[in-house]
C-alpha cells in the first residue's frame, strides 16, 4: 500500500521538462521539488499555465535580427532603428524587403 507520508521521488521525464519549462519562463526550479513526484507536479502545472518571458519581451528575438540583417546586406540597405527596438516593427520591415 502506498504511505502518503512518503515522498515518491519524481520521475527523469518530469524533471526534464520542469527543467524546460524553468528555462522557458526563466525562473529557478527549487531543487527540493525533485524529491517529491506530487509537489513537482503542483509546480509543473502552475509553470505550464505561464506566458513564457520571451513573448513578453518587446524586443525582437536574436533570430529575427540575424534575418533583419541577411535581408539588408542583400539590399544594400539599413535596418532602421527603431525596429531593434520593437518586434512588430521589425517584423513588418522583414516582410516588406524580403
Amino acid at each position: 500500500m502506498h504511505d502518503p507520508d512518503r515522498n515518491i521521488p519524481a520521475t527523469p521525464r518530469q524533471i526534464a521538462y520542469a527543467r524546460s519549462l524553468a528555462l522557458r519562463n526563466q525562473t529557478l526550479l527549487p531543487a527540493d521539488m525533485q524529491q517529491d513526484r506530487q509537489r513537482l507536479s503542483a509546480w509543473i502545472q502552475q509553470q505550464a499555465r505561464l506566458t513564457p518571458a520571451t513573448q513578453l519581451d518587446p524586443r525582437p528575438s536574436a533570430r529575427q535580427v540575424a534575418f533583419a540583417e541577411r535581408i539588408a546586406r542583400i539590399k544594400r540597405r539599413a535596418v532602421p532603428p527603431e525596429c531593434f527596438r520593437d518586434k512588430a516593427l521589425m517584423s513588418k520591415w522583414i516582410d516588406g524587403n524580403k
